[in-house]
């Protein structure tokens, strides 16, 4: 396998790692990894502006990209964190217009633009690569609510028990906070009983006195 195929197959795993393309043949992927093309972003480094001419969509193949919005007022209010995996985006194939949002690399990571152009050209050819691609999303809607109910059965305990994803750096981005004000508030927590941290699992043990906690200071925290 030469240095071509190993990068066609590199892309179209990464492809395939999201819930977008995870149902699609392998051949249907392969189609979309010969459109890809990777961007390397530092971290801080921005892949996007709001109001800058879409270019296409994206898929998080490592690192994590805070996309995010900024109000009159200067304060940036953080829409999600993406991870690998994850692709973000989206809307810009149906919007003749810019992206809504900034997109800005929390981390140093890499990014697999799908552009849009060749995809809606290969979707027209390929009808039935866009009904695959429904197909996907459908599933995986279905096995969010598989586990929304079995949370549902689930005792208090396990329900209130949280594995954290990412970096504290990165939860905090999500939170619109700083890693330090993240550390200092889950040590106030700790410190009253409210809560367990073991590695990157956060078990609430008070709910209501958490709640209670948060309506006294929800201008502090």
């Amino acid at each position: 396998m030469d240095s071509g195929e190993l990068r066609g197959a590199g892309l179209a795993l990464t492809l395939r790692g999201s819930q977008l393309f995870s149902g699609l043949p392998e051949n249907d992927v392969a189609s979309i990894a010969a459109l890809v093309r990777v961007k390397s972003l530092e971290k801080h480094g921005y892949l996007f502006r709001e109001g800058e001419p879409a270019e296409g969509f994206y898929v998080v193949q490592r690192g994590a990209i805070n996309v995010h919005r900024v109000n009159a007022a200067g304060k940036e209010q953080v829409i999600y964190v993406f991870r690998a995996g994850e692709s973000f985006a989206e809307a810009s194939l149906a919007s003749p217009t810019g992206y809504p949002a900034n997109a800005r690399a929390v981390e140093n990571s890499a990014v697999l633009l799908v552009p849009k152009v060749e995809f809606l050209e290969l979707v027209a050819k390929r009808p039935d690569l866009a009904m695959r691609m429904l197909g996907s999303m459908s599933q995986h809607l279905r096995v969010l609510v598989g586990l929304l109910d079995d949370l549902t059965l689930k005792d208090v305990e396990t329900r209130l028990t949280i594995k954290l994803g990412g970096t504290k750096r990165a939860l905090a981005a999500e939170l619109g906070t700083t890693a330090e004000t993240l550390s200092r508030t889950f040590a106030r927590f700790r410190e009253a009983g409210l809560i367990d941290v073991s590695g990157s699992s956060v078990t609430v043990k008070e709910p209501d006195g958490l709640t209670a906690l948060l309506k006294r200071n929800l201008g502090e925290v």
